[in-house]
C-alpha cells in the first residue's frame, strides 16, 4: 500500500477501508456499515470474518485465544481491553472464543489458553501462552 494510507478491516462487517495515515488519530468510519473502525475496543473474530481480517489489516493483528470458563483469561481481559485502547493506531487486537470457534483453535494449534498470536501480513509472526499485565501485552505488540 505505500506510506498514505493503511487497509482497515472493519470487525463488523469486514470490509476492508482505506484510512489517510495523516488521519490514523481519527480512527476512520466503515465506508460500508458506518461503524468507527479504530475505536479502540477488541474486534470478536470468528470463522467466517477471520482470515479477511487477519490477511487484509495493515497494521499487526494480535489475537488472544480465549474461553469465557478460562480464569487466567478472565483476569487479562481488562489488561487486553486497556491496551487495545492504548495501541488502537499501531495495532489491531482481537479475540477468539475458543469454545465457539474450535476448527479455529484447532487449526492454530491452541493448547492453552489464554494464547496470543501476532500476525502481520496474513502471517503469524509471534505467540505466546499465559496472561500477560498490561505492560508486558504492550511491550510484546511493539517488539518487533
Amino acid at each position: 500500500m505505500g506510506e498514505d494510507a493503511l487497509h482497515v478491516v472493519c470487525a463488523r462487517c469486514a470490509a476492508v477501508n482505506r484510512i489517510p495515515t495523516a488521519r490514523l488519530e481519527e480512527g476512520g468510519t466503515c465506508g460500508r456499515c458506518r461503524t468507527p473502525l479504530l475505536d479502540g475496543q477488541p474486534a470478536v473474530l470468528e470463522q467466517a470474518s477471520f482470515d479477511t481480517f487477519i490477511a487484509r489489516n495493515d497494521l499487526p493483528v494480535v489475537v488472544d485465544f480465549w474461553a469465557p470458563w478460562c480464569g487466567p483469561c478472565r483476569m487479562m481481559a481488562p489488561a487486553f481491553e486497556q491496551v487495545a485502547r492504548e495501541e488502537r493506531t499501531r495495532a489491531r487486537l482481537a479475540k477468539v472464543d475458543t469454545d465457539a470457534q474450535q476448527a479455529l483453535a484447532a487449526r492454530f494449534g491452541i493448547r492453552s489458553i489464554p494464547t496470543l498470536i501476532r500476525f502481520q501480513g496474513g502471517s503469524e509472526v509471534d505467540r505466546v501462552a499465559g496472561a500477560l499485565d498490561a505492560r508486558s501485552l504492550r511491550a510484546w505488540i511493539r517488539r518487533s
